[in-house]
């Protein structure tokens, strides 16, 4: 009796269905982890009449066709984007949108939405579920963002803790705000500053402006000890327009430059003095540095991730440096993606190729620091699917307990 086979097939096929549901509910609070679902077809046909087309004063006939049961159509994992959870920790990365982090061992790479994320021992920015290393962009020796961010270009993410900045020197200084225009000649106005060699010692220095004409004010750089810089090349005159703005230095014409020669074993010091954010206005003195470049040696102590999956130091001696940036892999088709454990994915034939490039580009959505993204498994709807199989599985049995008891009333028809 075909029906008997039908429901066997029912039964064969609906236990498949369950186990995915099952598999959806167990992972129901897995990090990343992203659904499946089941859906059937009908298999082949067994036809007992063919269709006939009409013919003459008659009609055409219909086929007539008996089904042999059922069979799975697809097993399909479902990409959509879930709620992300907050964690406070700021390795810990979420993508709003489409996209995968890349994980490798050196020798496979791996995509995976699940971005519980921290370092080993050796700085290695890892997953902590398996200790595969995070793929991105760095330049290793310097311990910086490349310019060449090429998707063959990426690699693993080292940042160790403690780790160093070499100082840079202070190569300009640019002053701004006012010079009280009412001062009386001679009258003056000092303002300590301070400087960086290439050692990333500070030296204390202090400009006096003094002034000596209407629209003219004379400076004057030296130690905080009193002793000049670099004689002659430590004074200047400034002079202003009319209208209060100001003017370079009327010998250069130009930005001017200080000298340190050799202090502490550094090397020699060429600092840029530029006078031309400064007006004269009569308003009270508030002459000050309006930027400044050079800072000394700084000790790694913190690290933050933006948006864009670039990972800045924050350093000891106040500044903030990009080291590394997290790359981020897309695909024409994710249902392809081949499920690899742990919350990972290969790519496949029907996946197309990853298309890695940097996050909020070329489809990619953009990072979350501090979120992980939870499973997209919803329980209303796997419980309502759990029933439905349930009774799918129970009417397929039927068929087969009736169909027995049919077969049962034919073998008594010999007694």
């Amino acid at each position: 009796m075909r029906s008997m086979f039908s429901g066997v097939t029912g039964l064969r096929n609906h236990q498949v269905k369950m186990d995915v549901i099952g598999n959806n509910i167990a992972n129901v609070n897995t990090v990343g982890f992203k659904k499946s679902r089941v859906t059937f077809q009908d298999t082949l046909s067994q036809t007992m009449r063919g269709a006939a087309s009409p013919q003459g004063n008659r009609g055409g006939t219909n086929p007539m066709q008996v089904g042999l049961g059922m069979t799975i159509a697809s097993i399909d994992t479902i990409h959509s984007s879930s709620s992300a959870e907050y964690t406070g920790n700021m390795t810990d990365l979420s993508i709003e949108g489409d996209g995968y982090f890349i994980v490798g061992d050196g020798l496979d790479m791996f995509y995976t939405r699940a971005g519980n994320f921290g370092f080993d021992e050796n700085g290695n920015l890892i997953n902590t579920a398996n200790g595969l290393k995070v793929m991105g962009w760095q330049d290793t020796e310097k311990h910086e963002v490349p310019a060449d961010k090429s998707p063959q270009s990426i690699g693993s993410i080292e940042i160790r803790k403690g780790m160093m900045i070499p100082a840079s020197p202070t190569t300009e200084i640019r002053f701004g705000k006012n010079l009280n225009a009412e001062t009386e000649n001679n009258g003056t106005y000092s303002l300590p500053f301070k400087v960086y060699d290439s050692l990333g010692c500070a030296h204390n220095l202090t400009i006096e402006f003094t002034k000596t004409n209407a629209n003219e004010w004379g400076y004057k750089i030296t130690h905080a000890d009193g002793t000049e810089t670099n004689p002659g090349d430590n004074s200047g005159t400034i002079t202003f327009e009319t209208s209060g703005s100001g003017k370079y230095d009327s010998a250069t014409g130009g930005p001017l430059t200080i000298a340190l020669n050799n202090v502490n074993g550094a090397a020699d010091m060429s600092i840029s003095i530029d006078f031309s954010g400064t007006t004269q206005y009569a308003k009270e003195t508030n002459v000050d540095l309006s930027y400044q470049n050079g800072y000394p040696a700084g000790t790694l102590t913190d690290v933050t991730t933006d948006t864009t999956g670039v990972i800045t130091g924050i350093f000891d001696n106040g500044y903030s440096k990009q080291l590394a940036q997290v790359a981020l892999a897309n695909f024409d088709n994710p249902a392809g993606l081949i499920k690899a454990g742990q919350n990972m994915y290969r790519y496949s034939n029907n996946s197309g190729e990853p298309q890695i490039g940097e996050s909020g580009t070329g489809g990619r959505g953009a990072i979350a620091p501090g979120y992980l993204e939870m499973s997209n498994v919803d329980l209303s709807e796997e419980f309502t699917q759990m029933i439905i199989t349930q009774r799918g599985f129970q009417a397929n049995s039927r068929i087969i307990t009736t169909s027995d008891e049919m077969l049962q009333e034919l073998v008594n028809l010999k007694r």
